[in-house]
């Protein structure tokens, strides 16, 4: 990932290594993502889903550019750090850019997610986000 790039477009900010801000910040996704994964999807459900899915694989993202030493400031910089990994499933990490448009039309355009997109991002979660979750706690040695 081009670091400069993204510090002149105002995405990056370099910070010092928080070591309890990124372990809060694992611990949050994490639990919001078992919490979320006990909501029995459907129509008047797969919205929220999808969306507290999303917010738990940006914030991996965000724990791995701290853990950097940058501050993220905007939800771009944070998914593109997730395509670096290198997990099991990686090819999946391409599906990154069309859940985040999703997302973005479901928060800026009233769009509603359908339960298959509600399936897409669980499983995106289980294939990818575990796998991302457990080596960013290894690299804290946690």
């Amino acid at each position: 990932m081009n670091f400069q790039y993204w510090i002149l477009r105002e995405g990056l900010r370099n910070r010092q290594k928080d070591i309890e801000k990124i372990k809060s910040i694992i611990n949050s996704a994490e639990i919001n993502a078992i919490v979320t994964k006990d909501i029995k999807s459907n129509e008047n459900t797969a919205t929220l889903i999808f969306r507290e899915i999303y917010e738990s694989i940006r914030q991996l993202g965000d724990a791995k550019l701290w853990l950097l030493g940058y501050e993220p400031l905007n939800h771009e910089v944070s998914m593109e750090i997730l395509k670096e990994f290198n997990i099991k499933e990686k090819v999946k990490l391409n599906s990154l850019d069309r859940l985040k448009k999703i997302r973005h039309d479901i928060n800026y355009r009233g769009f509603r997610a359908s339960i298959e997109q509600a399936k897409e991002i669980l499983e995106f979660w289980d294939k990818c986000g575990i796998e991302i979750l457990k080596i960013l706690k290894r690299e804290l040695g946690w």
